[in-house]
């Protein structure tokens, strides 16, 4: 399909956003915690707020910082082997409406553990993840939406951002993007349009994804 048929374009967080991971990150990072005699709760807050190496910065200044983040990875892993997951109510209805070549994933995780939750939920891969290594500077920076739009060949006004969380609302606002909030009780500042679930919302963003090119509206 031509640009012109297909759309406008959409770019998904995951964690949060597209994958319930709360319990898995909440227990990967307690088991972290417990190897370094740290308490668990506390190193949980601050790592819902910061990127691993700014965890371990503020948790454990006095480890070695690579040494914290291969125990992580080793936890991570492990995590996506044998924990359990589940996508949002709505994701794979979502996900597979979409036409093909018009979505992208940007998330904070690495493409392996992303292509393996989507495995063992059942959920779509697209043709264009922007993981944690692909970018220097990660949310809120609107680096990585910007690389996810130019890798689908998208101007950033004629994308849309689902977010779950205030850093990638940032980062898809920076960008020059439509930020819609999902999953909050409570709209993030600045996003376009709130909805308490992704199930609420995917008739909008379907609505969206499918409008001709320049009448899709915010």
């Amino acid at each position: 399909m031509t640009n012109e048929l297909r759309g406008r374009y959409v770019l998904f967080d995951v964690d949060g956003t597209l994958i319930d991971a709360v319990s898995n990150q909440r227990r990967v990072w307690g088991t972290w915690a417990q190897r370094y005699g740290l308490d668990a709760d506390e190193v949980y807050q601050v790592a819902l707020r910061t990127r691993p190496m700014e965890t371990f910065a503020q948790v454990a200044a006095n480890r070695d910082p690579r040494e914290c983040l291969d125990a992580l990875h080793e936890l991570e892993d492990e995590d996506v082997r044998s924990g359990v997951y589940a996508a949002f109510d709505g994701a794979s209805e979502l996900l597979h409406g979409l036409p093909p070549g018009s979505w992208a994933l940007v998330t904070s995780n690495y493409e392996h553990r992303v292509r393996g939750r989507f495995l063992r939920t059942g959920l779509p891969v697209p043709g264009v993840i922007v993981d944690a290594a692909a970018v220097t500077e990660g949310k809120p920076s609107p680096v990585p939406y910007l690389r996810a739009a130019e890798q689908l060949g998208a101007e950033p006004g004629d994308c849309l951002v689902i977010e779950d969380a205030p850093s990638g609302v940032l980062s898809g606002l920076g960008a020059g993007m439509t930020v819609w909030g999902v999953n909050a009780s409570v709209a993030a500042e600045g996003v376009h349009r709130h909805f308490a679930s992704l199930r609420e919302a995917v008739p909008h963003i379907l609505a969206f994804a499918t409008e001709p090119h320049g009448h899709a509206a915010a």
